[in-house]
């Protein structure tokens, strides 16, 4: 953990573009007066906090309901702000957008990084697909942050559109799924993919670019190093990073499955790395299960149903079972065959992997950080 206090700046060279968004204003206030920054979802996403000593608060229940306020100094996305600025060729002249709202930590960190940059910043969360496709066009973003659900949602809406001026895209909060990326290359022909594997008391862990390996979430980003403990006959084992980008505790709250040792942070993440040294996520040591005696990752049942055909969003959920330890069972939106990502998951990770039963919505409800929304699901299956 770091004691640097380095505090966010306002580029003068920034343009706000869409100035009317929730919060926006109290986060340029703070950042021109170097007050704390506290994030929340809630209808007023930004607080202000006047502190002897900036800090950035990040509030969130989560997926799994639980309550925490994320603490962390500015110096640790101010580092990040500048290796990106590096590796990326940042710079005044792009245009900064996100499909997300500010109580969201990489919408946040978008909007924080925008005005250390000088970028031009435009908040798009608070519109709807198509008028998200249109502000993309008219507003010549060139630098995009958005999680795979949302990009999903972009992609229905897109039909024949393409944005040639979005140079990055910056993916975070799920596995980016093979279909996904594909469709993403035609909208955006003249854009570089990068999936960010992380979490807000991580940011950056690993980075996943065009030519990561199927399955895998990249290399750990630069300055960041990654080990696996405990591993299993499949080299599946906790994750572990040791980098000068993570948060500095919790202000609220807490998390059992966060843990430090010797500098090194665990999140209670699991995966394992190959030769090469490229990470393969598995999912939470807290979602992971046991059915039939065989170790079950809900996460990985997603991934493989995300990539089936006819299937927009997918979420598998655990329940007990006297018999077998755990039963699997899986939510879907879209119009895929039953029977086929029942065969799909057999073949892919096994037998005891396939949920015993299915249920096709409309819409699956999502949280404000564009991620599912567990808990609301887990009362709407036992409601069914």
């Amino acid at each position: 953990m770091t004691n640097s206090h380095d505090r966010f700046q306002l580029s003068p060279e920034t343009r706000v573009l869409t100035p009317d968004v929730k919060g926006l204003s109290e986060l340029l206030l703070a950042l021109r007066e170097g007050h704390s920054i506290l994030a929340r979802p809630s209808d007023t996403p930004i607080e202000i906090r006047p502190e002897p000593v900036q800090w950035l608060y990040c509030q969130s229940s989560g997926s799994t309901g639980f309550a925490k306020t994320i603490r962390r100094t500015p110096h640790s996305w101010i580092s990040s702000f500048e290796m990106d600025r590096e590796i990326f060729a940042l710079h005044s002249g792009d245009v900064y957008a996100s499909l997300g709202n500010l109580s969201h930590s990489l919408t946040l960190f978008a909007a924080v990084s925008a005005c250390h940059i000088g970028a031009d910043l435009a908040m798009l969360g608070g519109s709807g697909p198509r008028r998200q496709l249109e502000q993309l066009e008219t507003l010549g973003v060139t630098v995009l942050y958005a999680t795979p659900a949302q990009l999903r949602l972009l992609l229905r809406a897109a039909e024949e559109k393409y944005l040639p001026h979005v140079r990055l895209l910056f993916s975070s909060g799920g596995k980016l799924d093979d279909d996904t990326r594909s469709n993403l290359m035609h909208l955006l022909p003249h854009c570089n993919i990068h999936e960010i594997f992380g979490a807000t008391e991580t940011s950056y862990m690993t980075l996943a670019g065009p030519d990561a390996p199927a399955g895998s979430v990249g290399k750990p980003y630069p300055s960041v190093e990654i080990k696996v403990t405990d591993a299993d006959a499949n080299g599946v084992g906790e994750i572990w990073i040791r980098s000068p980008f993570v948060f500095d505790g919790y202000a609220e709250g807490h998390s059992a499955e966060t843990r430090w040792e010797e500098g090194w942070l665990s999140i209670g993440e699991m995966g394992r790395l190959d030769a090469s040294g490229n990470l393969y996520p598995k999912g939470r040591r807290n979602r992971m299960v046991t059915v039939a005696d065989k170790n079950v990752f809900p996460e990985e049942i997603e991934a493989v149903l995300m990539r089936a055909d006819g299937v927009e969003m997918a979420v598998a959920l655990s329940f007990p079972d006297e018999l077998r330890g755990h039963q699997i069972v899986a939510v879907v939106q879209g119009s895929a065959d039953l029977n086929a990502l029942r065969h799909l998951c057999r073949a892919e990770i096994g037998g005891h992997a396939v949920p015993r039963e299915f249920h096709v919505v409309e819409s699956i409800p999502m949280l404000a950080a564009g991620k599912p929304d567990l808990q609301t699901l887990k009362r709407m299956w036992d409601a069914s």
